[in-house]
């Protein structure tokens, strides 16, 4: 009697659990016909990325009043059951991370095993120092299998400079044995042309991970196209307003999506009040400083030797790694 009754609990777990994930937009009160095609055409395909919208952005984006926002927001949050959850739970769930390699193991010792799902990483420092060699790499990495270093997932390529190039992408998978037609086919390239397309972009990339399996988001430059439109300070409060809600976009890509890296690549700027140290500093301000979980500075080395600083991570101390860049790729 008693296997009966654990037999009944256990079924009636599996079926929760089951009508947890199979839970729609659709099943949510008070979303009809009309308000589901405005959450979609603001790019909100999921309870869990309605859950996370902001109230205000809500009302704009999707053109609904504070009230049915509101109203919204607060069913998919309960769906979500987005309250409060002990120390021991997270960590739990940060102790099973699978972490993204690198291709360096020194790098990856200096990020704690590579690049980490669930948060956004900087890249930042002058050209030439592998920025964009890291970013095509892990474009690469992200479809090996788990056992070695990947995701089993693949990659969106935000380009901004036009600086991506398959025949790279050829190189690095040729290196690693790997089937580079199948590896190109599981990249999704997006030129930005300008800023206001690139932030555009970055919301339309909701739409295409969960159909295309992406666990890579990459922006490579997320400053570029900021800094050649919005010249001399009195657009600065204007651009960092819209740097702000950009980084905050792919920080919410991050939450809705299980297993998604997101990565941006940043400039540097030399500053002219500094007489003594390193006057280079990363550009975009505080804004980008704020929104990036993990930032490194990349600086050249000898040869084609480069080093990586971590510059702030939440978990990480403040260390230096040596990598360098060859036709395979990133390598130690």
């Amino acid at each position: 009697m008693a296997k009966k009754e654990e037999d009944k609990e256990e079924k009636q777990k599996k079926d929760e659990s089951k009508s947890e994930k199979e839970f729609t937009l659709d099943d949510i009160p008070g979303v009809g016909e009309a308000t589901l095609k405005k959450l979609k055409d603001a790019g909100i395909i999921s309870v869990r990325s309605l859950a996370v919208y902001p109230l205000i952005k809500l009302m704009d984006d999707a053109g609904v009043g504070e009230k049915t926002a509101l109203k919204l927001i607060k069913a998919a949050q309960d769906v979500e059951k987005m309250g409060f959850k002990s120390a021991d739970v997270i960590w739990e769930k940060r102790r099973q991370l699978n972490h993204l390699t690198t291709s360096s193991q020194n790098l990856d010792d200096l990020l704690a095993g590579g690049v980490e799902p669930g948060s956004v990483t900087e890249l930042f420092g002058e050209y030439r120092t592998g920025k964009t060699q890291i970013a095509h790499q892990l474009c690469v990495n992200v479809q090996l299998p788990y056992e070695k270093g990947g995701l089993e997932g693949n990659a969106l390529y935000i380009d901004t400079e036009g600086t991506f190039r398959p025949e790279r992408i050829i190189q690095m998978a040729n290196a690693l044995d790997l089937n580079y037609s199948e590896i190109l086919k599981n990249i999704v390239i997006g030129r930005a042309y300008n800023s206001d397309h690139q932030v555009l972009l970055a919301r339309e990339a909701a739409r295409i991970i969960k159909e295309k399996n992406i666990k890579l988001v990459v922006v490579d430059s997320i400053i570029g196209h900021f800094r050649s439109e919005y010249v001399g300070r009195g657009t600065l409060a204007n651009r960092q307003q819209l740097l702000n809600s950009h980084i905050h976009d792919l920080l919410r890509l991050t939450e809705t999506f299980d297993e998604l890296a997101v990565l941006f690549t940043n400039q540097v700027s030399s500053r002219p009040d500094v007489f003594y140290g390193n006057p280079i500093t990363h550009t975009g301000g505080h804004v980008l400083a704020h929104g990036a979980t993990v930032r490194i500075y990349l600086r050249k080395g000898k040869a084609n030797q480069r080093v990586a600083k971590v510059v702030d991570a939440p978990h990480l101390p403040e260390e230096d790694a040596v990598f360098s860049i060859n036709e395979d790729g990133i390598r130690d």
